[in-house]
């Protein structure tokens, strides 16, 4: 993806081999452990799929209302898949968004059917949702042949801008200026708590906190938007919103309907800075994460994050634990290499001595250990202080690491981070950074090797040691201990708490999802 290629650390083969099976040990049991669970958001997703679309008049989704009129009825251990499809036979209901609003009157009771009425819910509900999936695979398509037709950004890395209105028709005509000024990338923030929401608004909004609500309608605006700023400008331009939080699967579900391009999807923040809890999310990124694979989706995942709470020299190296786990989490899911945004940060702090060295040291070791994935590579946040001038030079330096070490995609940095929401003419003066950087530096990337034995050398091979013990240790216990005891980002998150609990269930004998059967048939 970068053109970088590889070998300037010396890196051990033999230890980089163990950081990665220490890796699949770790996450092996947590694997085992979503198969075995669902939660109401994957069920969710399930019937969106199926077709279920709207909202009562109160705002809350039918599939919210459905799937809660199921878990009352037979809970939610054997999938909402069977019960509402026997329900919709022997109801004689066409539809199944009509099916949710009777039930939703107390009009329909559901049961968990065997024999011969299993059964032919079972092939109802694959036939559903076998529909739901060619959607995402024709939206994929769809994504192939506008890149051929307009074209990738000649320049990597990519430049990735964030929007964050709070009202998506603010939000349009700031995403185009900002492709037209260089971005590759937009990303559309969202509202401040949605992750906390156990559903989807509906519609377009006006009304977001610091962000924009993330919606079905309003990913189809922004993609229809910046479909028109692709054809003026002549190179594809992505879109970006969050597969996080509660709602983590639908989200992935409706990225694929609407044709998103990225999607941040970690496999531990809304864990670690939110409070959610760890069985929760770990069952839903699995399912997010299939979904992602099959609509060719590239995630972001999250380890920036934790050098906001942790020291970044002395905890750079449960960076790279992050990565190895997010990698095999992502595997195991069905991503490929090219779909692997895994993030890293520019946050030591500049009062560091040799702070550029060692940021250096850490972007170029993950470079090297992921050569095939595009990294996310992301600007100063928690050492920028309302200083915009010392900002704008802080964020220099970093677009400069991303030159010099090949990064895939690169955040532009704000001088005005933490001081108000960017306003247009900051956004143009950080475009302005990244363009002159990225335009002077050009292949440096090419020409720079840290010098034998050196420095950079040492400082790499140090932390990716470390990074080894960590997973021996996290090893030994388990990945879920690893998190209570708080490993990473310093936040302890134990697997009995945190929210979001409630709605996770261990499958009954005779757990049926259509949707992973289907997901998981891909070879």
């Amino acid at each position: 993806m970068s053109g970088f290629s590889g070998g300037k650390l010396d890196l051990d083969p033999v230890v980089v081999a163990r950081a990665r099976e220490l890796a699949r040990r770790v996450g092996q049991p947590v694997v085992e452990l979503a198969r075995g669970h669902t939660t109401v958001s994957v069920e969710r997703a399930v019937l969106r799929l199926a077709g279920v679309a709207g909202a009562d008049p109160d705002g809350i989704p039918w599939v919210n209302r459905l799937v809660d009129a199921v878990v009352a009825d037979v809970g939610l251990g054997h999938g909402v898949a069977v019960p509402v499809f026997e329900a919709l036979a022997r109801e004689q209901v066409s539809d199944v968004t009509l099916l949710a609003q009777q039930a939703a009157a107390g009009a329909v009771r559901f049961v968990v059917p065997s024999g011969r009425s299993a059964s032919v819910a079972r092939r109802s509900a694959r036939r559903a949702v076998a529909a739901g999936v060619r959607r995402i695979d024709r939206r994929r398509a769809e994504r192939d042949r506008l890149v051929r037709r307009f074209g990738d950004p000649v320049r990597r890395p990519w430049v990735y801008l964030i929007v964050a209105t709070g009202d998506i028709y603010e939000d349009i005509p700031q995403a185009q200026a900002a492709a037209r000024a260089g971005a590759d990338v937009i990303a559309v923030i969202r509202s401040t708590g949605q992750s906390l929401l156990d559903y989807v608004p509906e519609g377009a909004t006006r009304e977001g906190f610091a962000g924009t609500y993330a919606t079905q309608e309003n990913f189809r605006l922004m993609r229809a938007a910046l479909d028109e700023s692709s054809r003026e400008l002549g190179r594809y331009v992505r879109l970006t919103n969050y597969a996080s939080g509660l709602c983590m699967p639908e989200m992935a579900t409706l990225a694929g309907l609407e044709r998103l391009d990225m999607m941040l999807n970690d496999s531990m923040y809304g864990i670690l800075f939110r409070d959610i809890n760890p069985i929760r999310t770990f069952v839903d990124q699995r399912f997010s994460r299939q979904v992602h694979a099959r609509a060719g989706i590239i995630i972001n995942t999250g380890e920036d994050n934790y050098l906001t709470t942790a020291d970044a020299v002395d905890e750079a190296h449960t960076v790279t634990v992050s990565q190895l786990l997010n990698e095999y989490f992502a595997h195991e899911a069905g991503l490929a290499d090219w779909q692997l945004g895994l993030g890293h940060a520019f946050e030591i702090s500049p009062d560091v001595p040799e702070s550029f060295r060692l940021e250096l040291a850490h972007a170029l070791l993950a470079r090297e250990l992921f050569p095939d994935a595009p990294l996310k590579w992301m600007p100063p946040t928690k050492h920028m202080t309302g200083d915009v001038f010392r900002g704008n030079l802080l964020d220099g330096f970093f677009n400069l690491v991303g030159a010099m070490t090949g990064q895939g995609i690169l955040l532009v940095g704000m001088m005005t981070e933490a001081v108000v929401t960017p306003w247009l003419s900051d956004r143009d003066i950080a475009l302005q950074n990244v363009r002159y950087v990225l335009g002077a530096a050009g292949g440096l990337h090419e020409d720079f090797v840290p010098a034998p034995g050196g420095f950079i050398q040492q400082r790499a091979h140090h932390v990716l040691g470390e990074a080894v013990e960590l997973l021996e240790r996290i090893g030994e216990r388990s990945l879920l201990s690893a998190i209570a005891e708080g490993t990473f980002g310093i936040m302890k998150r134990p697997a009995d708490r945190g929210k979001g609990l409630d709605g996770v269930a261990a499958h009954e004998a005779d757990y049926y999802n259509p949707a992973t059967e289907i997901l998981e048939a891909v070879a």
